[in-house]
């Protein structure tokens, strides 16, 4: 019975982490705060750090920045920046364009769904 409970558990746990950003209402206020401690190590709203700047990355295509040196599959990626490709693309980049610089995963579908809101609000600004 503990073994049931245990498995039960792990599943569910399971579940929330791989449930799509689409599954949770963003936060743009808390978005920023995510945005602050699991962004800002390598980007900028405004400016290039080690990564292109992303103001104003929500809507727009993929390796828009003309002064940032994306990888060639970066480049060459028929991507949009909207919600669900954001979510894909935080969730594993890899799975979005195979062969990007960016190692990155963002495991809780709430973060990346907060993440979505601050970048998509940041967006006439």
């Amino acid at each position: 019975m503990k073994a049931a409970v245990c498995g039960l558990a792990a599943a569910l746990t399971l579940c929330l982490v791989m449930a799509s950003a689409a599954d949770w209402k963003g936060d743009a206020e808390r978005g920023r705060a995510v945005f602050e401690r699991r962004c800002t190590g390598c980007h900028a709203l405004d400016g290039l750090k080690s990564a292109p700047s992303l103001r104003h990355v929500f809507g727009g295509p993929a390796a828009r920045d003309t002064q940032y040196p994306y990888s060639a599959a970066l480049k060459g990626a028929r991507v949009a920046w909207d919600e669900k490709t954001l979510d894909r693309w935080l969730t594993d980049t890899e799975a979005v364009v195979p062969g990007n610089d960016m190692a990155f995963r963002l495991e809780r579908a709430e973060e990346r769904a907060d993440i979505i809101a601050y970048l998509k609000q940041l967006e006439g600004k």
